[in-house]
């Protein structure tokens, strides 16, 4: 019998990253309606926007972008190491363990079991749960790279292997926890220490988990989009590590004019600066990939995400460094510009890379050369990306407007707004935000259409293992 790859669990994940997109954003337009309309919700306490917000976060960066992350990488090891995962057992445990949790975060959440962290609220039975999941999965996609027919580690998994390692660490670190209930723990970290970790944790996990996971994506599917070879691997090389000594220094950015020390302040402004010079180098070789073959952007709206998810990545990276700064950081601090940068990194990097590689991914998966429909997909692009501009410049608009109306004097020493006026000022900017949240979100109903067209009758089919070079 002819060997093949495991295609079955990246169906699964491939699959159930569509549905926990829809999930995911569905809430995040709920949580935008509810900041225009407060009382929606009729004060019901699990519908509450502090229980809800939560539950966005975690089903839109783990759920939607964790599957994501599933689904491409045990693609990916596979066929760049010309092997079957290194067992089916532990690689469909990991699905089932993954589905288990989310589901207990959509229990949990909005009952109000909650350690406060941000990115990190799940309490510890679950907590324990991630880390059983995520070990299985690290003996798998490792297992499967000692096993690989290929002399050469290609670089996409060198991504892939350092965000696996780094989240196990970040997890289990930051989530050491006192437990004092089935539901209830306490950290083990106490006052500023405390959220030292916590942001050393919650910077990474975008790092790590929203950012090298994600070029790993992008490091295999744009050459194989756009047919042409990465523009540099030299550079790909020095991109790798570069980001990944840089990344985990730059978490204090999060704590500038708090109880941290000042030299730990400095010292994330410091690396967070330093980071813009791995970010771009990254952008420009995905994006000078397409060098010869640009005009495949005008016909192929696969290549349009992947390309434009490295433009927002750019943007994101460079925005991210000038917010550290702490002249810039005490304007922008506790504001919506926040909000609009993790959104365009969220919805214009993360979300349109996982689209255009699953818009590749699944046809294959099923024995199709390509979607269903390529209309749609060029439907799908340009209501997501307008959706995305929308959201992110008017966020940026109210965020600058915020800082600026809160720092704003009488000549008196006064402060010339209340914070009742300032909220009413962000009125409009909320409404526009609210249409950029929907607008992607239907891109997402676009998409599932469009797999469910292209799946339909079509038998799932795992390819063969080509046969070793020297046999």
């Amino acid at each position: 019998m002819e060997a093949t790859y495991n295609y079955k669990v990246v169906r699964q994940f491939a699959l159930m990253t569509v549905v926990w997109g829809i999930v995911g954003m569905l809430v995040g337009v709920f949580i935008a309606a509810q900041l225009i309309w407060p009382d929606m919700t009729y004060g019901i306490p699990w519908l509450s926007y502090g229980r809800l917000r939560p539950l966005h976060t975690n089903a839109v960066i783990f759920a939607f972008g964790g599957s994501a992350l599933f689904a491409t990488s045990y693609y990916v090891v596979q066929r760049t190491c010309h092997v079957r995962l290194f067992s089916d057992g532990l690689a469909a445990f990991t699905f089932w363990g993954w589905q288990l949790i989310i589901l207990l975060a959509a229990i949990t959440l909005p009952l109000g079991y909650t350690t406060s962290k941000e990115y990190a609220e799940l309490e510890w039975p679950i907590d324990i749960l991630i880390a059983v999941v995520w070990v299985a999965y690290a003996i798998v996609f490792f297992g499967t790279i000692a096993k690989r027919r290929t002399p050469h580690i290609y670089v996409a998994n060198w991504f892939f292997g350092a965000f696996i390692i780094t989240i196990a660490l970040l997890h289990i670190v930051n989530n050491i926890e006192i437990p004092v209930g089935p539901m209830k723990s306490y950290s083990a970290y106490a006052g500023v220490q405390d959220a030292m970790i916590q942001w050393w944790y919650g910077h990474n996990a975008v790092g790590f988990f929203l950012t090298a996971g994600f070029l790993g994506m992008m490091y295999y599917f744009v050459p194989k989009q756009a047919q042409r070879p990465v523009y540099s691997y030299r550079l790909s090389v020095v991109h790798f590590w570069a980001l990944i000594f840089t990344y985990m220094w730059a978490g204090p950015h999060h704590l500038h004019y708090t109880a941290l020390p000042d030299w730990a302040q400095s010292l994330g402004m410091l690396f967070s600066l330093i980071l813009l010079a791995p970010s771009w180098g990254g952008m420009i070789n995905g994006i000078m990939t397409l060098s010869g073959a640009w005009h495949k952007l005008r016909t192929d709206p696969i290549l349009k995400f992947l390309i434009t998810s490295l433009s927002f990545y750019g943007m994101s990276t460079f925005e991210g460094p000038m917010m550290s700064i702490k002249t810039v950081n005490a304007l922008s601090h506790y504001t919506d510009w926040t909000i609009g940068h993790v959104h365009s990194g969220a919805l214009g990097w993360v979300a349109m890379v996982s689209i255009g590689s699953l818009y590749y991914l699944i046809p294959r998966l099923f024995g199709r050369t390509e979607m269903y429909s390529t209309r749609l997909i060029t439907v799908h692009f340009w209501v997501a990306t307008i959706g995305v501009v929308l959201y992110i410049a008017a966020m940026w608009i109210a965020g600058v407007m915020q800082g600026l109306m809160w720092r704003d004097f009488n000549v008196d020493g006064t402060l010339k707004y209340s914070f009742a006026e300032v909220v009413k000022a962000m009125y409009p900017y909320y409404m526009i935000r609210l249409l950029g949240g929907v607008l992607f979100f239907v891109g997402m109903l676009i998409m599932a259409y469009n797999v469910v067209k292209t799946i339909a009758g079509q038998k799932a089919v795992d390819a063969p293992i080509p046969a070793p070079a020297h046999a």
